[in-house]
């Protein structure tokens, strides 16, 4: 059974928010992240990534998870953020391009994670996971929350009375997504939203998947050192926001490689004519549909659809448009084997546009680009279902997730 748990978040004032919160920590490299904290000594970019106030170190080094620490520690004494008085429950909306997706802000057991009530469809990486670890362990703080999604069965509505009253933070970013939070600590209406949520027999993560992996650890850990460890322990949960899935877009992630293996563009052209019907375009364009990507190469742009006979009809990974296209091309024709490692090979979030697509290959840094079909939402949660994991950079969610507007202390 699924459990959700009201917590005390330590959150900033309403009129600092904008100023506090921040984009995840993993969408940036330093350099970015030193350009977005500019101006601003609240950003919570000063603890998820506090080495933008060191001379150029590890970022994983023990200095910069003490100075995460220290950073929070400052910002708790000035007066900045403050940590509520009772266990609450949050609503959060995001608004982007007119769209909206309200969520529930709350706390979900390491148990469930351990036990597959909270699934998973992608692989972590041992570096990303260790370091998220070792900083939750440093600031005891879970600073920014995981993304999950579920099938609605009438939790959503159950939100809708509290959407209506005035909330405790909104404001617009400053890449011009919305961000509005509402509180909820009425005990009935929180009494509600748990027999609901634990009639769910699981919820999917969409992103945050090293979050989530360094959650459950950190209560692992926190169990073990603790000779009466009972199992309810504030350190036995980790942050969440859970969306219902028909409020999400999932958009495509694109994939440029670097060179095409020896051969020239009309001799991959030729060969990749065997497993796709091409259309030569009159200028950039996006797929349409499952099974059919763009292509850019030597200034065209293509319209290639993969052909009926190569469609797998039961495994529900292999079916993938990313899969085809690593199955089918970039391994066979272009020597891509393992996207994981291969330095080949690169991914470009759909948010960046195909422009940046472009560009990329006629600057000569690349000889072709993809352009994917998204891959949806119940492609996700089938495979998670069917415990199967997804090829890297499957998926890319928009709009993120701001850290620092409410942070679950371990303690």
């Amino acid at each position: 059974m699924f459990s959700i748990h009201p917590f005390r978040a330590l959150r900033p004032k309403p009129e600092l928010a904008a100023e506090v919160s921040s984009l995840p920590y993993d969408v940036m490299n330093r350099a970015e992240a030193v350009k977005m904290a500019e101006g601003k000594p609240n950003s919570y970019l000063r603890v998820t990534r506090a080495e933008i106030e060191l001379p150029e170190t590890n970022p994983h080094s023990k200095e910069v998870y003490e100075h995460a620490k220290l950073n929070l520690k400052r910002m708790e004494r000035e007066g900045v953020i403050f940590q509520e008085k009772k266990p609450c429950f949050y609503v959060y909306r995001q608004t982007m391009d007119g769209r909206e997706q309200y969520g529930l802000v709350a706390c979900v057991k390491a148990e469930d994670y351990f036990k597959g009530a909270i699934k998973k469809h992608e692989l972590t990486r041992a570096d990303k996971e260790e370091d998220r670890l070792k900083h939750i362990l440093a600031t005891n703080a879970q600073t920014g929350p995981v993304f999950l999604t579920y099938r609605d069965k009438g939790q959503f509505v159950l939100l809708k009375p509290t959407i209506t009253k005035t909330p405790i933070y909104d404001f617009i970013a400053e890449d011009g997504i919305g961000h509005t939070v509402w509180l909820i600590d009425d005990e009935t209406v929180m009494e509600r939203l748990r027999i609901s949520f634990a009639s769910l027999p699981c919820t999917y993560i969409a992103d945050g998947h090293h979050r989530s992996a360094a959650g459950a650890r950190a209560a692992k850990v926190k169990a073990e050192k603790n000779p009466n460890h009972g199992g309810n322990e504030e350190y036995s949960r980790f942050l969440a926001i859970l969306f219902p899935s028909t409020q999400l877009k999932i958009l495509d992630y694109n994939r440029l490689v670097k060179d095409l293996n020896g051969k020239s563009a009309k001799e991959f052209l030729n060969s990749l004519s065997e497993t796709c019907s091409i259309e030569k375009l009159p200028g950039s364009a996006a797929p349409q549909k499952a099974k059919q990507f763009c292509l850019y190469l030597m200034g065209e742009w293509y319209s290639c659809e993969f052909l009926k006979k190569f469609y797998p009809k039961k495994n529900p990974v292999e079916n993938l448009d990313v899969s085809l296209l690593q199955n089918l091309i970039l391994k066979p024709l272009l020597g891509i084997d393992n996207p994981r490692t291969s330095e080949r090979i690169d991914f470009v979030g759909g948010i960046r546009g195909l422009g940046e697509l472009q560009a990329r290959v006629d600057s000569g840094e690349c000889a072709v680009a993809f352009a994917m079909f998204p891959t949806s939402l119940d492609e996700l949660m089938d495979i998670a279902d069917a415990g199967e994991i997804m090829p890297p950079k499957s998926t890319w969610f928009e709009p993120k997730l701001r850290d620092g507007l409410l942070v679950h202390l371990l303690d």
